[in-house]
Order: structure tokens, then sequence, then C-alpha cells
């Protein structure tokens, strides 16, 4: 329930509440407060903990304050976006945090998140030692017995069940060198069941605009949006998802007095600041794009000479879109013809447009799909390549772009290579260990090539049997893999931001072993009944360690540690390096990588795994960002441009654009500037300009798949052109401007083969150098693809959801066939045939988002006392018409029914029109209540989040993208009764 800021008793004494159910002893505030050492010195000392007096008997202890303040840079741990916050440290103590004037992403601004993640170190919730669960019950242990135990016991699973029996569930909130060094970690282990926070935000938005144009990622950055003529905002709430990012979206359109449209079910505070609001229903995203350009082709407002040149398969488009006439779109998605007409006009004719989206676009059963429906979008009125334009895609947590470039991804390595031979070799390459051996840590050769288990369905890999475990009575229900999942290892993700939860809590229940390594105790660690098995290791922030990270807009950005680690934790690399160790690969693992012997233990070098990602990451040009480079940026942050990010000249960092974005191109001693706009034609490729990418071959049905008539500037090649080999450099008389060093690195690591080393698994970098010396993209310049012949649905079509209200448009638009993936039955129409039937009962569409408060799933912005301050309860936002008919009040408690499962929440109702009638939506921040219990008592003493609430995923159902086996959170169906 949002609660009025003027009613201070109400706030005071709902907090006052939240406080005396606390595991510390059910205390009064006052009382709770002198218990944890700050009674004396109040509120404004909460964020003076320092390391040393944290571990000392919860008394601050005296400060220093004659000592000198050093300023420390690092990168806010919420939301992409790349805040930088500066700390102000004395004595080794965090005393004082900055905004960070100089950063040219938040300009000296916050979010409420950003403006307290001082507590995050200091914060009195946090894990601090050791944990293991006997008999029920948390008992303190030292690391050396947690890792001895651990280590013994994932051996022992390996040694009955394999290595694809244990989980690996990585973090979006790693550092991008945590990020790697846990996809390595996998592979060492031997499974591709390594997975992370995109898979169910935005692994649909990797998939469909990567199978577009070539690379994954947002093509342009926040700031660049200030160039926009219009926008749209579509599948994204900004102004409480990514609050800093809205000062550049609202700068573009005071500046350019542009158009911003606003696109969703709900009136968000994100619409409020729009020049045109479009409610639509829940699901219909295709219906509106293709009704967009049903308008756009009709009075011929495409941009006919960027199809011709650029893209490929528009025609196929056109046939799908003439269906979309604007009362077929009014029937399916509610929105009026004459509406859309404008809106498309204003996209279509008033540019540079962009296109903004987040996970209200991706978490569908056509995830992939919409996605690729926006970037067709664009590329019919020519607005990708260019200032103002492009892909704004606003990813979730502090690092999901990077941990996702990173592998920690079932279906590939690090930088999209992909788990064919050809990859394994180039990364046994890389990390000079023979390919044979990495072979021989898989089960098999099959499995080493096939993607994992995902992070959507790993309670339903634990409950189904493997191939070795089946019987005739399992039919297709089974996973193909020897035996089912036996152990989870999860480092930095909540246990509650998966859907439906009550099978996610049998998976839990059956599990032999789970590990949750995380600064906080996590939803994994209370939600089941489990009472052995389970194991809590602290682990640091990113505030208390060194490494990068990367924003939405691919910038690199470096932070320095802070604060030494408190209590008993660690950072993300020691914490692997003990346990590869007690594995026996540890030797192997850090061949590479600095580990110096500190007096904690072990101390693994950042700065050494970020150079061993130089070294390998060719194919997305991670290799020109060295930690010397990303250190001079932060250190000149002030030297850089507001809109462009480009390093004003005279100064440590001309030429560079902010934080290196990728791809840039070669070694660092190359000094590529990075790329701040992908695709841009209008700049020579070493001045960051670029083509699309050739990566599905040459041509196609008799058509070329090659850019025709269109380069980037300065290119020698006047023309489309493939992807950069030895083949292609012989062929175009330009093998011979490789040096000796590099021919001879290329015929020591390909033999006979030299021929097909291509630009992109050549270690020497040599084939890049040459390329961009010709002025070419090593990627090779081809056209964007507006047809996916390898995607289910290679032109996308609009499919119901697999839960709709709509029964009526099911004959027409079914979801698809059911099928199997990632090792997995995937059902699609036969559970969308319950529809029928389940709407009757459960007529109300749910939907789920963020609040500016939380993030995530919650655990650690709701043990910040000032966040818990602003957001104290749980609620579900009901339509006044769908109260009424239900006898719902405003502030009344309601149930929340799901059609599966019998699942149920409770919480508070918040009656508005912002959600229109028949629609219902929830946050998914909340976590510690489950269907209606309480289960504050089952955190270990001392670590439950001061706000606890339901989870909506207790009630949100089953549906994945074909594609990612992204799961279903923006669409289902559920009923509202009073509690």
């Amino acid at each position: 329930m949002l609660i009025k800021r003027s009613d201070g008793k109400a706030a005071r004494q709902r907090l006052a509440s939240a406080y005396a159910g606390l595991s510390a002893g059910g205390l009064d505030r006052r009382a709770f407060l002198r218990q944890a050492g700050f009674g004396g010195a109040g509120l404004a000392a909460l964020g003076t903990l320092g390391a040393g007096r944290a571990q000392a008997a919860g008394s601050m202890g005296v400060q220093d304050f004659s000592q000198p303040v050093q300023r420390v840079k690092n990168v806010c741990t919420h939301c992409s976006v790349g805040c930088t916050v500066t700390a102000e440290v004395q004595n080794g103590v965090w005393v004082g945090q900055e905004p960070s004037w100089a950063s040219p992403i938040n300009r000296g601004t916050h979010c409420a998140k950003g403006a307290s993640v001082r507590e995050l170190v200091s914060g009195d919730r946090r894990l601090k030692y050791p944990t293991k669960l006997v008999g029920g019950q948390w008992q303190r242990i030292t690391w050396d017995q947690a890792i001895e135990e651990i280590g013994a016991k994932l051996l022992e699973v390996r040694e009955k069940a394999g290595p694809d029996s244990v989980f690996w569930l990585g973090s979006a909130k790693f550092t991008n060198e945590a990020a790697y060094l846990f996809r390595k970690f996998g592979a060492f282990w031997g499974t591709n069941s390594v997975d992370h926070q995109a898979r169910i935000c935005h692994s649909t938005t990797v998939a469909g605009v990567a199978n577009t144009w070539g690379y994954g990622a947002q093509t342009n950055s926040y700031n660049d949006i200030r160039n926009a003529r219009t926008m749209i905002i579509m599948g994204g709430n900004p102004a409480e998802a990514h609050p800093v990012s809205l000062q550049h979206v609202l700068s573009g359109k005071e500046i350019n007095r542009a158009n911003l449209i606003v696109i969703d079910p709900r009136y968000t505070r994100t619409a409020a600041h729009a020049t045109e609001y479009v409610r639509l229903r829940p699901g219909t995203d295709i219906p509106l794009i293709w009704g967009m350009l049903w308008h756009i082709f009709q009075n011929g407002w495409e941009d006919r000479e960027f199809i011709r040149q650029r893209v490929y398969g528009m025609e196929e488009i056109r046939a799908e879109v003439a269906k979309w006439t604007p009362d077929e779109v009014q029937r399916v998605t509610g929105v009026p013809g004459e509406q859309l007409k404008r809106v498309a006009q204003m996209f279509a004719t008033q540019k540079p447009s962009t296109l903004i989206w987040c996970m209200g676009a991706t978490q569908k059963t056509v995830g992939t799909a919409n996605v690729r429906a926006y970037c067709v979008l664009l590329l019919a009125t020519g607005n990708v390549g260019s200032a103002g334009t492009g892909a704004n895609i606003f990813r979730g947590h502090t690092n999901v772009q990077g941990a996702t470039d990173l592998g920690l991804d079932v279906t590939t390595l690090p930088g999209y290579y992909g788990l064919d031979e050809n990859a394994w070799r180039h990364w046994a390459r890389v990390w000079e260990v023979e390919y044979e051996w990495l072979l021989g840590r898989f089960a098999s050769k099959a499995l080493m090539e096939t993607p994992g288990i995902p992070t959507t369905r790993w309670f339903d890999a634990t409950l189904m049997p493997g191939e070795r475990e089946k019987t005739a009575a399992d039919g297709e229900a089974y996973v193909q893999q020897p035996h089912s999942l036996k152990a989870m290892v999860v480092f930095g993700h909540g246990g509650n931001t998966v859907t439906r939860m009550p099978e996610s809590v049998k998976g839990l229940e059956k599990l032999e072993l789970l590990v949750v390594a995380d600064p906080h105790p996590t939803t994994f660690s209370q939600l089941s009944a489990r009472k052995d098995g389970t194991y809590l290791l602290p682990i640091c922030t990113s505030f208390e360690m060194e490494g990068s990270r990367t924003a939405s807009n691919r910038s690199l950005q470096w932070g320095a540690k802070i604060v030494e680690p408190i209590f008993e934790s660690k950072n993300d690399y020691d914490a692997m390096y003990l346990l590869a160790k007690r594995l026996g690969f540890a030797d192997q693992l850090f061949k590479r990588i600095g580990v110096a012997q500190g007096p904690k233990g072990p101390s693994v070098s950042a700065e050494d795994i970020l150079r061993e990602m130089n070294r390998g990451l060719w194919s997305i040009g991670y290799t020109g960002q060295s930690p010397e480079r990303l250190k001079l940026h932060m250190e000149h942050q002030d030297k850089f441009d507001l809109v462009t990010l480009r390093g004003r000249q005279g100064t440590p960092v001309e030429h560079d654009y902010y934080g290196l974005p990728w791809p840039c191109w070669g070694t660092p001693e190359i000094r590529h500037p990075g790329s701040a706009i992908l695709y841009n034609t209008n700049l020579h490729v070493k001045d960051g300009g670029g083509a699309f990418r050739a990566r599905f071959g040459v041509e196609r049905n008799g058509q070329t798949l090659l850019a025709e008539g269109s380069w980037s500037k300065g290119s020698e090649i006047e023309d489309g052109y493939p992807e950069f080999t030895v083949a292609v450099l012989k062929r175009l008389g330009w093998f011979d401007d490789l040096t000796a060093e590099e021919k001879t690195s290329l015929e020591r690591h390909f033999g006979t083969n030299i021929d097909r080393a291509a630009w992109s698994t050549d270690l020497s970098g040599g084939i890049i150098r040459v390329a961009l010396e010709h002025g070419c993209s090593p990627c090779g310049n081809a056209k964007a693809r507006a047809v996916a012949w390898n995607l289910p649905d290679p032109v996308p079509v609009h499919r119901e959801p697999i839960y709709t209200p709509r029964t009526d448009l099911i004959a027409k638009y079914p979801t698809l066939p059911d099928r199997r993936g990632f090792r997995m039955p995937h059902l699609g129409q036969s559970v969308q045939a319950r529809s029928n039937t389940v709407a009757k009962d459960f007529p109300i569409v749910l939907t789920s988002g963020r609040l500016v408060e939380y993030e995530g799933g919650g655990e650690e912005t709701r043990s910040n006392r000032w966040l818990a301050e602003l957001q104290q309860e749980m609620f579900v936002e009901v339509n006044p018409a769908d109260a009424a008919e239900r006898g719902v009040r405003d502030g009344g408690w309601v149930w929340v029914l799901g059609p599966e499962s019998n699942a149920r929440v409770k919480v508070k109702a918040l009656v508005t029109e912002r959600v229109g009638k028949g629609v219902a939506f929830m946050p998914f921040h909340f976590s510690g209540f489950y269907q209606g219990e309480d289960r504050r008592r089952f955190y270990p003493p001392g670590t439950d989040p001061i706000v606890l609430g339901e989870s909506v995923n207790t009630v949100t159902t089953y549906g994945y993208d074909p594609v990612t086996f992204m799961q279903e959170t923006k669409v289902t169906l559920c009923q509202i009764r009073s509690a």
C-alpha cells in the first residue's frame, strides 16, 4: 500500500510495527536500535559502521574524524543506468556519499535506491558469517567448514549423478569479472546449466535483437535520447524502474519539443509525462506494432531507400501487416484506429525516432517475437544507426548487460560464441587448457554442446526424472540428461522472481544441497520446509570489491573498492577460488589470473580477470577496455560531452566515448574509442562507426543478405561484404598487411586450417586490425533481417497469451504447439486449452512490474531502513469498477487467487484508475509471506528484511517464450476476493 507521506503518524506507527516483528526479538524501535549498537547515535550514524567496527560486538566505538576524507568512485548496484556513486571514506569507514556530479550519466542525481546505497554496506540485516541448516535450525559455521562440506557434497552428487545434476545460478549484480569467472567455473565443472537474471528479464531482447541486426544490445544510449524528436516507451516505466534515465528522456522532450508516446496497459508515472498515452490490452504488442505499420505502409511513410539498402525480407512483413486493418487492431488491442494512425505518423515522419522498452515487452510467451516486431518498426522507418534513433533497451539489474555478454547464459560461452566445438576450442586456447581436458569434464560431447537448464525451469528439472531415472509412466515429462537436478548453487539471485512458486517450493524441498551466496539470505533460505542441506555464505556487495560493470548503453565503468568487506563476508572471486580449490580445478581455472595470499586468505586479482576477458572476447569487442583505460575514464568523467559522450580534445580521454562502449575493437594499444551508436555508417569504423553484422550468411532464396550501396564512412569496400576471415583477407590482397607475429599466432592456432581463422577467433587481433585499417567492420556489412527464418515464427505473428480472457480469439491466434526445448517439455496449446474454462472463474488479467523504492526480489532493498520506510506493504491495484463488483475497499485486505496449484496471496487493495477494468497490477519485489503465512521466523536470526509481503509470483502461471524460455509474468489471469 502506498502511504501518503503527509500522514506522518500513520507512517511512524506502520514502520514501528514492522520493526516490532523482526527476528531481533519483538522489541520496540528504540530498543531495537539500541541493541544493534545505534541507540545514542541515532539514525544519522547508521551509515558509518565500518569494517573493523562491524566485527566488534555491536558497538560503533569512537570514530576519529580528524583523519583526511578520501573520495572513492563506484557504480550504483541497482538498475543498469550506471550511476556513479562517490563515497567519502574516513579512516576506512564510509561516512558520506555524493551523487557524482562529474558523471555524464547521472550528473549529480540519484533515485531513492541510489541515494541510500551506503546502507547496503553497513546494513544490520546482512548475513554476517557462514551458516547451515541443521534439523531446521540455523547454525553458525566457519568458512573452512562450509567450503569443505559443500565441496564434499558436490563431488558426491557429481559421482553418482554427473556434472549436469548441479545447477549454477549466477547474478546480474556480479561485476563483469565475477560473471565471466562464474561461467568459466561452470565450464570447468562440466555443465552449461549456468544462468542468471537475464533469463527472466531480457533474454528475449537478446534473442530478438541479435536475430535482427547481429548484436543483442541497446543500440544508442540514454544520453543520445536527448537527440530524438519522437520517443515511444512501450513495455517500460522508467520513472520508477530507471528514474535517472528519465532526466535524459525529459530533456529531449523539452529541448526538441519532442513527442513522448507511452504505450502501456497501466497509466504509470512515466505515462504522466507523455504527450500521448495509449492504453492497450495486455499481451497485444505485435498487433499494435503491425497496426502502426499498416498506416505507415498505406501512406508511404516508410523509408524506402533505407529498406532497399539495409533490410532483408520487408515484403514478407508487408504481407502480414496487411491483415491488421484498423478495425482488427482495435478488436484485438482495444486501441482506436485514429489514435494509432496519429502515433504512427509521428514516429515515421517526425524523426529521429527511438523506441524504448523494458520487461513489459519481454516477459511474455511471445517475448522474442515482440522484440523482433519492435526492430522491424525501426527498420521500416529508417530509425536505426544514427543519433536520436534506435532500440533503447532499459535493462534491470546493475550488470544484466555485462553478465549476459560474459556468458551467464545456458546457450553460450562468453561473448555469444555459442556452444559448438569451434567455440569450445576458442575458449580452450584463451584459457590455455586442452580442449580434450574440457571435454572430459562433461558427461558427453552432446551435452557439452547442448544448452543447459534455464532458471525459469530449474524446479521442473528437479521434479522431473532424468533419462536414466524415468519410467514408461513418465512419458514425455522427463529431463534430457542422465539425472534430474540434485543440487543448486546460487550467487546473488532472489528466489521469488520466478513464476509458479508453489512448484518452486516443491523443487527446493527435493534438492539434496542448496547453497546461497549473497549479502542477504534471500527467499531461497526460508521459502520451503527444508530442514538440512542448506548453506548460506556471506558475500560482500560490489562496493567492497574491485571490478567493472556494463550499463545498458554498453559502457563499462570501473568500480573501486570503497571499504573492506564487513563482518565475515568475502567477495565473489575469492569465494569461487576457495570452492574451485576444494573441487580440484583451481590451478586450471586461475592459470592466467593472479591469486595473492592476504591476511584473510586468498585474494584474486580483478584486473587479471579483465585482461583475460580482453584476450578472448573479440566477437563483441570487449578487447579494448583494459583496466587502465576504464580507470582513466572514471578519473576524468567530467571531460566527456553530456550528449555525445565523447572525450573532449586536449584531455587524457580525448577521442574516447565514455566507458568505451562495446564493440571497442582490437587491443587496448589500438585505442579504439568504443561505439556509442551501433550500426552507424556516418562514422569511420575506427571512430566508432559500423554496419549491421553479417552473421547469417551472404545469400538466401537468391537474394543477397549483404548491404547494397551502403557502407560506413571511409570504407575501402563500397558495398556489402561478409565477416572477415584469413580467406577473405587473401581474396582482397590484404593478407600481407598482417605482421609476422600475427601470422605466426594464426599458424600456431589454426595450422593448415588457417584460411578458416576468423576475426572473432584470432587471438592476435590481426584480422580485426587490418579490417579497421581499410575502414571495414570486422563483422561484415550486411542487411538486417526483417525475417528470421531460424525462429518459430520467422515473421512475428500475434499469439494470444496462454491464459487469456479473450477466449474468442484463441482459434484465430493460438499459442504455439507443445514442443521440447532446453532439455524439457514445453507445453503451449495444451495449457491454453484450459483458458476456455479458467477465464470464467478468473476473469481479471494480472500483470506485474516495479516500484521506485525496491529492486528485483527486494530482499536487499527491503532490508534498507531508508527504503523500507517509503513502501511498507505489498498491494494489488484494482480498477474501481472491479472493486465495486467484489465489495473491495481501498486499503482493505484481499485474496488474489491464481488459476494453478490453488495458489493465493493476501495483500492490500489499492483501488485506482491507473489500471483499466479487467486488469490488476502487483509489484514483484516482495517475499516473506507465502499464501497468507508470515515466514519471518524462518530467516536466520537478525537477517529478516524489515518489510515482508507476498510474492506476486505465487499466483503467476505456466507460459514460456519458445526461443529463450522467458517466463510469462505480464499476462495471466486471477480472481480477487475480499479477505
